[in-house]
């Protein structure tokens, strides 16, 4: 008998819910000839002494953590004396085996080493499987827009008893399009089995490819040469687009850039390039958020909730964010100013310390500086280094407003910009070195970097557009 008639014959038998001679009469074969195939697999066929096929024994309690601790990396005898059962059940369950009425059905064989059909047929008879992924891998639940092996079950049993495609979207809370491309991309002459097509969607997720900063090129040197440059990847990916708009080879994404950095395995870049990360880091580092401080003045202050809104939405210029770099044993520091609507960074020299009348005395001077129509307010956060701020807002005429306390993301273009010039001044590094021409060095290459808030203009070039259209 071929295989092929085997195939039709499994898969008959699961839609019938386990009729053997209802099977057999449907694709031709002699009901003796059935009942040997499903003696072979242990199947017993519908009756008061045997089980339905498709109806499983009620799963073990320990199932769910079992395949829990799986996922998590823990190891196959362990996750066993865990949950209390025999490491070859374990097995058993990590290659995907299932029961089925009374005996097991392997997906990649037939049991007792039938090569030839019957438990591949009865699981997925009509899907070609390339891969045999784990079980672990097959249930695993990664998005909500994915389905998942309870839907695929869900969409066989109400496609079997013939509702329509929006029934069913309507039970699973998809769109029925969604159906339609699952029974489409799945099913073989009609026929859909859930398990066939989940192991299939499992076998194909995986895609690797490998990354294009893996080998030297021309793309590799201009993403290494930026990096050296302090390019952020973010502006290496927008510059490629821009310079290089009709050559495909030329384009990489951010993230690719960055995975060349922190898996070296992966991305190929020397780790030396990691040093031009403005972090420093090799590996990413979450954002936590870190406890409320109390007040460090008793002057009266202006809170940032009274700042007025053209400020958030940055459509005004001249509303500034301020804050310093602070040197080793913090006895040097740096002033920091940024304009949030340009992103214009000033800097002021502070080599002897940073006292309140010391940061007056050089903001003054810095703001001052500025046309009329670009000095509009100051906002800071509550460090005593600005407890002279009245004094300030008299000799400017520039009202000052605190964020709340330990909110930097309040003035988030001002700890954007000290985490850039962190590159140029790591911390720990002593700031009295640096002379006032050094500091405007750096301010001018800040600002003569293409910005993607900006859409990718300078903050030179925006301005410089403020400068002349007044």
């Amino acid at each position: 008998m071929s295989v092929e008639v085997r195939k039709a014959f499994f898969a008959a038998l699961d839609r019938l819910d386990g009729n053997i001679t209802g099977a057999a009469r449907e694709v031709g074969v002699h009901p003796a000839t059935a009942f040997t195939w499903t003696k072979k697999l242990g199947i017993r066929g519908r009756g008061p002494s045997g089980a339905k096929l498709g109806v499983r024994r009620a799963p073990h309690p320990g199932r769910a953590e079992y395949e829990r601790l799986r996922a998590g990396g823990v190891a196959r005898a362990e996750a066993a004396g865990r949950v209390g059962i025999h490491v070859r059940t374990a097995q058993e369950w990590d290659r995907g085996v299932r029961w089925v009425g009374a005996g097991r059905v392997y997906p990649d064989r037939a049991r007792g080493g039938d090569e030839s059909g019957g438990v591949t047929a009865l699981v997925d008879a009509r899907v070609d499987v390339p891969v045999d992924p784990s079980l672990a891998e097959v249930e695993a639940v990664l998005d909500r827009r994915f389905l998942t092996l309870a839907e695929r079950e869900l969409i066989a049993d109400l496609h079997r008893a013939g509702a329509s495609l929006r029934a069913i979207g309507r039970e699973l809370g998809r769109p029925a399009s969604t159906v339609k491309r699952e029974l489409d991309a799945r099913s073989t002459d009609g026929v859909y089995l859930p398990y066939a097509a989940q192991r299939a969607w499992a076998a194909s997720r995986p895609r690797f490819k490998a990354s294009k900063l893996a080998t030297d090129g021309p793309l590799r040197e201009y993403v290494a040469g930026k990096l050296a440059e302090r390019w952020s990847p973010e502006q290496i990916s927008h510059a490629l687009a821009k310079e290089f708009p009709d050559q495909e080879d030329m384009r990489v994404s951010t993230e690719t850039i960055y995975q060349a950095i922190y898996v070296q395995a992966r991305g190929g870049l020397r780790r030396e390039v990691a040093n031009a990360l403005r972090t420093g880091r090799t590996r990413r580092k979450p954002h936590k958020k870190a406890d409320q401080r109390t007040p460090r003045f008793v002057d009266e202050m202006i809170m940032i909730s009274e700042r007025p809104a053209e400020v958030e939405d940055r459509a005004v210029p001249g509303h500034w964010e301020g804050d310093l770099i602070v040197g080793t044993a913090s006895k040097s520091a740096i002033v920091t100013l940024v304009e949030r609507s340009t992103r214009y960074v000033l800097l002021g020299h502070l080599p002897g310390g940073h006292s309140a009348e010391e940061v007056r005395d050089v903001l003054v001077p810095l703001i001052a500086a500025l046309p009329a129509h670009l000095r509009a307010s100051l906002t800071w956060d509550q460090g005593t280094e600005m407890a002279a701020h009245k004094q300030f807002t008299i000799a400017t005429n520039v009202p000052v407003y605190f964020c709340d306390p330990h909110s930097p993301w309040q003035r988030g273009s001002n700890e954007n910009t000290n985490g850039l010039l962190h590159q140029y001044f790591p911390k720990g590094t002593d700031l009295s070195i640096y002379s006032p021409e050094d500091l405007e060095h750096v301010a001018q290459e800040l600002n003569g970097r293409p910005r993607k808030t900006l859409d990718w203009d300078t903050p030179a070039e925006r301005l410089r557009d403020l400068l002349t259209s007044v």
